[in-house]
């Protein structure tokens, strides 16, 4: 197929609209240039190549990475990174959370954003009204690649500060694995029935990954 000059890349996004841009054409009007002789597409469809034509694996690339790929160096490093970085901020935004939680893809919509490719562990807590309305969410552990530092008896105290009906419990898998480990299982049980002394329902625990997640309700690990 004949590439698009750099000039003809932008009347056709004129023309057509952004969404009618290949990959490589986007991201050839965000990066501008081509380098070494090369137009802006032929440039970006190298880069593209390098991590599998996938944005999503761009995005999970950190700074470094970005600026040793051949043809972007560290200026197109910078506006790939501010780029994702505004994606992501956008994602969030856009995952504020809804008035009452339903489904488990409530749940999956409003967290994505804010875990899927954090390179370390994160652990939410999601307290809820009887009526399954939102009162807040709380970060309540960070740690590493595999595995975070839970403090149960925090997560219930606050249930109980906030008046909360119930709460669900969400965490991120940097590995992109959405299986419970023995950890995740063993720190469920824990909360769940320390839970259940206040007379608060542990609904959740959802583990989050780009693309996936797991539920234990649904798994059948909580009743």
């Amino acid at each position: 197929m004949e590439r698009l000059t750099d000039r003809q890349v932008r009347e056709k996004l004129v023309s057509r609209g952004v969404r009618a841009l290949t990959d490589a054409e986007l991201l050839s009007v965000i990066l501008g240039d081509g380098s070494a002789g090369h137009s802006a597409v032929e440039t970006d469809e190298r880069i593209l190549a390098a991590y599998d034509a996938s944005f999503a694996a761009m995005a999970r690339a950190d700074m470094t990475r970005l600026r040793m790929t051949e043809g972007i160096g560290v200026k197109r490093a910078a506006v790939l990174t501010a780029v994702f970085e505004l994606a992501s901020r956008l994602h969030r935004q856009e995952a504020a959370a809804p008035s009452a939680i339903r489904t488990k893809d409530d749940v999956t919509a409003l967290f994505a954003p804010l875990l899927a490719r954090l390179p370390h562990e994160e652990m939410w807590a999601l307290y809820l009204t009887s009526a399954n309305g939102v009162i807040e969410k709380t970060r309540v552990s960070q740690g590493g690649v595999t595995s975070l530092v839970v403090d149960y008896k925090l997560i219930v105290k606050r249930a109980v500060e906030v008046l909360a009906s119930s709460l669900i419990i969400v965490h991120n898998h940097p590995s992109g694995i959405a299986v419970p480990s023995p950890e995740d299982i063993a720190i469920t049980k824990r909360i769940g029935e320390a839970a259940a002394l206040f007379d608060i329902q542990l609904v959740d625990h959802i583990i989050i990954v780009d693309g996936a997640s797991y539920s234990f309700r649904q798994y059948g690990q909580l009743q």
